[in-house]
């Protein structure tokens, strides 16, 4: 498991970006798999500038670097520019790169990220908290890197749709875009993945699960190398941001259908974090469900190699 809460952004007095849950969140998740064997918690490394712009346009990743954004396009992402701000940028994208990498390269079924998913920047731009899409320059890195990957799935549950990886793989057939979202929740264009399904605002449980096991069924149909699973917990209803209804049950049943589908078909799994707006009386709920996350994919991996 990789993670990046050693570069905090500081952000403004009531900013709404939680950025203290990504180390509040890794502890969780260090305390309730203390003594776990095989498990690593690693530093993300920083993204290169070679892999970035495999996937975005090299002015902007220079510009971002240096700090050359235009005040409209630092509205869009929602972060003022800092130098700290740039580590953490480069880092959210070299801790997916590198679970990438590893599941690629070793026999291992699964690796994580404590960050990332950040599913709203394009080529040229970013929007929505992120700068670069971190799943989309990994998928681009290992397709160049690891010739039996032919094909990749990025699976996003986010409450949010992945648009702007709909955009980076238009007409790539090597990776299918998959977004289950809300359809009351957009903040900017909505874009065309190669799959997308609404779900009603105030969606319970029970029809999020029926609608996300009948389409994982569906994707069966086809064949895939690598998925990039971006675990949104925005779907909770204890969301300030999300507009839907689940439980933390239903999150982690959720999660379960991801794990069995990858562990079914034999499919390497890279997680990421995604959403997760607390309000600002009670954090606990959305740092329960990011911990679950992970902590469930690792009690699932250790159940089933022991089996």
């Amino acid at each position: 498991m990789y993670y990046n809460d050693v570069y905090e952004v500081p952000l403004p007095p009531n900013h709404r970006f939680p950025m203290g849950k990504y180390k509040r969140v890794r502890k969780l998740v260090q305390h309730q798999l203390a003594g776990s064997e095989n498990l690593q918690f690693l530093v993300s490394p920083l993204a290169t500038t070679e892999e970035l712009t495999t996937t975005h346009a090299f002015e902007y990743v220079q510009n971002f670097e240096k700090g050359y954004q235009t005040p409209q396009e630092l509205r869009n992402v929602g972060f003022p520019w800092s130098p700290e701000g740039v580590l953490r940028a480069f880092s959210s994208v070299g801790g997916t790169v590198a679970a990438a990498c590893h599941v690629c390269s070793q026999p291992n079924r699964w690796a994580a990220h404590l960050a990332g998913g950040t599913h709203h920047a394009f080529y040229d731009r970013g929007e929505g908290f992120c700068v670069f899409s971190d799943m989309a320059v990994a998928a681009n890195v290992v397709l160049e890197r690891y010739p039996h990957i032919q094909r990749i799935l990025l699976l996003d549950l986010d409450v949010h749709q992945g648009n702007g990886n709909a955009v980076l793989f238009q007409n790539d057939s090597q990776v299918f875009t998959f977004s289950l979202h809300c359809s009351a929740n957009y903040f900017s264009a909505r874009q065309r993945s190669d799959l997308d399904i609404e779900l009603p605002p105030n969606c319970s449980d029970n029809t999020y699960l029926v609608t996300l096991r009948y389409w994982l069924q569906q994707l069966e149909q086809q064949s895939y190398d690598l998925i990039f699973f971006q675990a949104g917990v925005d779907v909770l209803k204890e969301d300030r941001l999300g507009r839907m209804d689940l439980s933390l049950e239903g999150v982690r049943r959720r999660n379960g259908l991801v794990y069995e589908f990858a562990q079914r078909h034999q499919i390497p799994l890279v997680i990421c974090m995604g959403g997760g707006y607390p309000r600002s009386e009670d954090w606990e709920p959305i740092l329960e469900a990011h911990a679950s996350v992970y902590v469930d994919a690792y009690e699932f991996w250790k159940s089933h190699v022991a089996a």
